[in-house]
């Protein structure tokens, strides 16, 4: 089974102590950095946005992983890369259609980032199919987005698979994250299913043992 890649997510950090908050998950073997930045207007929740990103960026040497889960993310989406974001992903939800999708992944690529597309837990899956050969990775919400704490939706274990099929009986390198209810239990079962990229927050943040937490995340069972 592969080995995942853990990206603790910052929206379930201490916000008073965000630097140390980073450079203990750093510690404990993160390479990757998930931001959840929320408009109020997609989802319900409102987050942190480009300021944030900016003045945390390049304070340490992780990958920033942003999700924007936001209504216009072709006004946006590039000036994510140029605050600091490696990877960006958005909502196929917020684009009006194809060509929408397209100006979104073109800007992300444009300004040297890496594009993602991320879809609710009630999209159909295949409607990722015909993006997947431009997207650095697709993201399955097996939640619903806005809120962490959520329990996990089983249901994407399958979508998993599916895509995990699609993608290597096709040759395409897009990579496969999952975010929303990931512990011990369902992390390494989502990496069963072909998952290559974990989002964990509050199963992370927030606990004395979070050097074993993230432990059990990698290790392959």
């Amino acid at each position: 089974m592969r080995t995942p890649i853990i990206a603790p997510s910052l929206s379930a950090a201490d916000f008073s102590i965000l630097a140390t908050e980073i450079k203990r998950v750093s510690d404990a073997g993160a390479t990757y950095l998930h931001f959840d930045v929320m408009d109020g207007h997609f989802v319900d929740n409102i987050s942190f946005g480009l300021p944030v990103l900016q003045s945390l960026a390049t304070k340490h040497h992780l990958i920033n992983d942003v999700h924007i889960m936001i209504d216009d993310p072709r006004r946006y989406a590039a000036r994510f890369v140029q605050a600091g974001a490696h990877i960006v992903t958005f909502h196929y939800e917020a684009c009006a259609n194809e060509r929408d999708i397209k100006s979104v992944i073109a800007s992300i690529v444009g300004t040297g980032g890496l594009p993602g597309m991320s879809i609710r837990p009630r999209t159909s899956v295949e409607v990722l199919l015909p993006f997947l050969k431009e997207l650095h990775l697709v993201l399955i919400m097996s939640v619903e987005p806005g809120f962490g704490g959520q329990s996990f939706n089983e249901e994407a274990f399958e979508r998993i698979k599916y895509l995990r099929k699609f993608i290597d009986d096709n040759g395409y390198k897009t990579l496969i994250e999952v975010d929303g209810g990931i512990n011990a239990t369902t992390g390494p079962l989502a990496v069963a299913a072909g998952a290559d990229i974990l989002v964990a927050g509050t199963y992370l943040f927030g606990h004395d043992d979070l050097d074993a937490r993230f432990k059990a995340l990698v290790a392959q069972k």
